[in-house]
Parts: C-alpha cells; structure tokens; sequence
C-alpha cells in the first residue's frame, strides 16, 4: 500500500491563476506588516528564524540572501478563498477516506514557498513528530493535502516520498539533527524513494507519518503550494495547541 493519493489537474487553471494571486497578495501583506510593526521573533535550534505576525508565523529562508519567506502558517483566515478550501469537497471527499473519518476538520493550513533560485531543500522527515508535539496521539489522525499552485518538477524541488513507509509508525529521528524533528537520513530507502512530479492544479495528499523531504529550487521560477493538513471532525486546530518538545522522547 503506497499510502499516498495524486489527484490530478483537481483545479482549473482559472482557479489555480485566481489562488496565485491571493497567495502573492497575502505574502505582501504579511511581510509588510513585519516589516513595520513588532513582531515575535524565534529562533530555532538549528538557526531558523520564524516571526509571529497577524495570527500567523513567518519561517524565513535560512540562507537566502535579503528576506524570502519559506512559508507562512496558519493562513487560513488570512483570506476567504483560503477559508473556503476546508470545506471543498474536491479535498475534503478523498481526506476523509484517507483517515477513514465520518467527517474531517481543520488543524492548519500552511502556505509554502520555493521561490525561483532560493528554495531550500528540506531534508528527510515525517509530519508527525511536530504534529505529536502538539497534539500527541491525535497526530496518527492528521494527514496533508498539498494544492500545486506551480507545476512541481525534479528540477524545481518537487516533493520526494517513500511510498509505505507511513505503514512502520515513527520512524527513527536524526541524533544529529538539532531540533529532533528529522527523520535520520541512515534509515531512509532512497531506492523506494519517488518524486511526484505533476502539474499545477494536482493534488498530492498523504498521511503525518509518510516519510518524506524536497529538493532546492534552482530554477527560474516558482514552485508555490497550499498546504491543508485534516483531521477528524471536532478536534481542536494547531492554533489552539501548546508545542511541548519534551514529547520526542516518547518517540524513536
């Protein structure tokens, strides 16, 4: 069992052009905002800089040079075309027998960015252990529906999975990895390993605990995606959640 569903071309072109234009102009807004108001800055174990703005966060590009925004969470109420997305039932159908749910619900929505040349990589890793830190055993229940607003390629980072490796439950974590949130590179089956190349307006959903990492964007274009992580029905949302670092020990 792969455990991962793509839908493809799920959105119209007009549709994907129409969501393009609300991401650029919220990304505006929210940068704007941090840039002249005061914000909550925190840095990461491993030298990540995130800043908390209007309700949502900031994670910046480690290494970009100037200010590129990596991603952007939560986003959802940053836009009414954003809010709407949770009840699509274009996402909302297939979610609900991927987590065999009678009904699924909103943890976070997340809106991530590769821009054209800085993109970083993201290495090897699982949902789920960040997920467990907030929301411990709930976290088995959450997976990720990721909306392609740019047509994903080898070239431009497209997502990299290991197809059943959700099936082995949390995978060993990297003791070398500062934040304890990576999974260890020793343990990945690269030659399992599959890159989800699709065009834009596809649907890439899968569970927390599919093992999983991105390669750098070294194109001339950008690779821009929305982010839907569901849950059962009636659970409470990231936001309302505490992050307690101190539940990794409960994990490999």
């Amino acid at each position: 069992m792969t455990g991962y569903a793509l839908l493809p071309q799920l959105f119209t072109a007009t549709e994907v052009e129409r969501l393009r234009d609300v991401v650029e102009r919220v990304h505006a807004e929210v940068v704007s905002a941090a840039e002249a108001g005061e914000t909550e800055l925190t840095v990461w174990p491993d030298g990540h800089r995130l800043e908390r703005i209007d309700g949502t966060t900031i994670h910046w590009e480690p290494d970009a040079p100037g200010k590129a925004v990596r991603s952007l969470s939560p986003v959802a109420h940053l836009a009414p075309e954003f809010e709407a997305l949770w009840s699509e039932e274009r996402l909302t159908r297939p979610m609900t027998a991927m987590l065999g749910a009678a009904e699924v619900g909103p943890f976070v929505a997340k809106l991530n960015f590769k821009r054209a040349g800085v993109g970083s990589e993201f290495a090897w890793h699982q949902d789920f252990p960040y997920w467990y830190c907030c929301a411990g055993d709930a976290a088995y229940d959450i997976a990720t529906a990721i909306v392609m607003l740019d047509d994903n390629t080898v070239a431009n980072g497209a997502l990299t999975l290991v197809p059943g490796s959700q099936a082995r439950g949390p995978a060993r974590r990297d003791p070398r990895e500062p934040t304890g949130l990576l999974v260890d590179p020793r343990t990945v089956d690269e030659d399992a390993a599959v890159t989800i190349e699709a065009p834009a307006g596809s649907v890439l959903m899968f569970p927390g605990l599919m093992v999983h990492r991105s390669a750098p964007n070294r194109t001339a274009t950008d690779r821009r995606s929305l982010l839907y992580c569901f849950q059962p029905a009636g659970r409470p949302q990231l936001s309302a959640l505490t992050y307690d670092a101190e539940r990794l020990a409960d994990l490999p």
